[in-house]
């Protein structure tokens, strides 16, 4: 009963709401920012190269790490496989274009975390994310406080409960699984090996996926592309399918629910968490010198998510030579493709790929989690009080690994869209000086200048805990 109402709530959020405010922001900040995304991909990329000005402060790096770490997950893999087998090859399509869209939202909320972070007296570094813009500049603690909740209750809950539950069943392959024991056993495994990292807190967590992010990223796109190469025929008929069955309109308009774009429009959300508000808790911590570098950063780590490792997952499992089927939604059709091409090693090598964004995925959300809950306590919360609750964080992904499909995949699709229900509007509204930031940096570039910022260039002064 339970997962037929969020199965409902689901289908209802992104069928008449999510759909039309995803894109339309999108668009409205692709054409404020006259194509940020496109026009400064180059600069993004060298920025991000870039040292902090500080010694031992979070470097613009090190954050995109943090972000990509939850972003680039279980759902990159498991989720595009059960994309394409619901929703058909043109949901790959719709994933692609939410991406390049979704990529002016989030340099605006991860420009905008810059702008308005808080300088931790403690360490000298700093602190944000829309908790604070929200506050700073729309001055509502109680919508601050909501979304916050909404973040724990996503990330801690329905993101590591997905994560939990796409880890154990890339084992439902293997002989010795029983699935009335084995999810409860990995699930407990999964808890104890990230309660080993999370009780080191926020800087374990932040030197553990900046190292293995980069390998785990770089490894499978290298699978991927030799799927790709040794199936080089099927090639142009994949792309022909993803865009011919993308604009199948009969099909989209006579059951939505069930369709390639809202497939592909889940799928490429929960991937690449562009406007929902979660990157920018990351960005927030970079030490740069002008806020839209790190807004920039941001917008690339979209496009490694989507259009480099979900791409990577859609053309090897559709050049495999298996075709996509409902039956074998998640990670069956996975472990089937990679074991067409590669024999009894494909699935092997599925599972520790699973094995490590599993991992990468459950500490980066709780690095996100960690920043909503000291915001809502108004300080850093006691020592007590975090093994408390992050013990709890664990119990709810030992209870992720023995659930359905079906729910976890819709629960955490619901929390997702509540979120991005607050913090797109909040974005629209709040635009402007993230706008005024990008042109401010772009005149000091086209001077010849490392951009610096200082919040009276845009008219901000003494509105900023950051920046004056």
């Amino acid at each position: 009963m339970l997962g037929e109402m969020i199965a409902a709530l689901s289908n209802f959020l992104y069928t008449y709401i999510l759909v039309i405010l995803l894109i339309a922001a999108g668009v409205y900040f692709t054409f404020r920012t006259k194509f940020v995304q496109f026009r400064m991909m180059r600069e993004s990329i060298r920025v991000v190269g870039e040292r902090p000005e500080k010694e031992g402060a979070v470097s613009s790096f090190q954050a995109l790490m943090v972000s990509t770490a939850s972003r680039v997950g279980t759902g990159n893999i498991v989720g595009i496989s059960t994309a394409v087998c619901l929703g058909g090859y043109g949901a790959v399509f719709w994933m692609w274009l939410i991406a390049l869209i979704g990529g002016a939202s989030a340099f605006i909320e991860s420009t905008l975390a810059q702008i308005y972070k808080r300088r931790d007296p403690r360490t000298g570094g700093s602190y944000g994310g829309p908790t604070y813009y929200i506050e700073a500049a729309l001055h509502s603690r109680p919508l601050a406080v909501l979304f916050a909740v909404t973040l724990i209750l996503t990330y801690a809950g329905g993101f590591n409960m997905v994560a939990s539950y796409n880890l154990q069943s890339t084992f439902s392959g293997y002989s010795f699984y029983d699935p009335a024991t084995t999810p409860w056993v990995i699930g407990a495994i999964l808890a104890l090996v990230v309660g080993y990292c999370i009780m080191g807190g926020g800087a374990r967590i932040v030197k553990v996926t900046s190292t293995v992010v980069p390998f785990m990223g770089g490894l499978y796109v290298l699978v991927a592309l030799v799927v790709m190469i040794m199936h080089i025929g099927l090639l142009p008929e994949v792309i022909g399918r993803i865009f011919t069955e993308a604009f199948d309109f009969q099909a989209i308009f006579a059951g939505f629910t069930g369709s390639a774009m809202m497939y592909g429009i889940k799928r490429g959300l929960f991937s690449n968490e562009a406007g929902v508000g979660s990157a920018p808790n990351a960005a927030a911590s970079a030490h740069v010198s002008h806020p839209v570098k790190q807004g920039l950063v941001q917008m690339l780590s979209v496009f490694i998510d989507t259009l480099l490792i979900c791409s990577a997952t859609a053309f090897m499992l559709l050049c495999s030579g298996v075709e996509p089927d409902a039956s074998l939604e998640g990670a069956p059709y996975v472990q089937l493709a990679l074991e067409n091409v590669f024999g009894d090693i494909g699935p092997v090598f599925i599972t520790v790929a699973m094995v490590l964004f599993a991992f990468t995925t459950l500490i980066g959300n709780l690095y996100y989690v960690d920043n909503a809950l000291t915001y809502i306590v108004g300080r850093v919360p006691s020592k007590e009080f975090m093994v408390l609750f992050r013990i709890n964080a664990l119990i709810v992904i030992f209870i992720g690994a023995g659930q359905s499909i079906d729910l976890v995949w819709n629960l955490a699709d619901v929390l997702m869209g509540l979120m991005a229900l607050i913090n797109l509007p909040v974005i629209v509204i709040l635009a402007r000086p993230a706008l005024a930031a990008l042109r401010n940096y772009t005149e000091q570039r086209k001077a010849g200048k490392d951009p610096v910022f200082k919040a009276h260039d845009i008219g901000l002064k003494e509105k900023t805990d950051f920046w004056n």
